[in-house]
């Protein structure tokens, strides 16, 4: 399934990675103790990670800001997951695909093998023009760029170490 970006209420990250195959990719996005390696814009960091790797299964993450403080949000739901290829999920819904108080976005994450590495894709959907104009002015840009670097850094060590393995 393909999601149609609507520049109107969805932000979208987009990008070539050389030498990372979707494997590498996949195994940061969907290990507790990798995500938490480069998921937060440094100086924060995440603190917490919960992954049930399955549609209706948990997403959920906790960040820590330079000054120590603990955000956490209500954990989050997978909608769709498909090995290697493609991540959604949503603060929408919980686990069990029980509804949220309140929600913000759904991301779909797409990776794809393309040359020597892999096109990778983050498309992050929103209710309407106002949550989509609330995330870029939160830093949406600045901040997925700089967690997107992280996680490419992060996935080529991982690749240097099953190299070496």
């Amino acid at each position: 399934m393909t999601t149609t970006h609507d520049p109107t209420r969805d932000l979208v990250l987009e990008r070539h990675i050389p030498d990372v195959t979707p494997a590498l990719l996949w195994r940061a996005w969907t290990e507790p103790d990798q995500l938490m390696q480069w998921f937060a814009p440094k100086p924060w960091e995440t603190s917490a990670c919960e992954i049930d790797l399955r549609p209706g299964g948990v997403f959920s993450t906790t960040m820590r800001s330079p000054e120590g403080e603990e955000m956490a949000g209500d954990p989050g739901c997978y909608l769709e997951v498909v090995e290697h290829r493609r991540l959604v999920w949503t603060d929408a819904l919980g686990p069990g695909y029980r509804p949220n108080a309140s929600s913000f976005m759904t991301a779909i994450i797409t990776m794809a093998p393309e040359g020597n590495g892999t096109k990778y894709r983050a498309l992050v959907l929103h209710r309407d023009a106002a949550g989509r104009q609330q995330h870029e002015d939160m830093g949406f840009f600045t901040g997925w760029t700089t967690m997107l670097d992280q996680l490419v850094t992060h996935a080529r060590g991982l690749g240097a170490e099953a190299g070496a393995g």
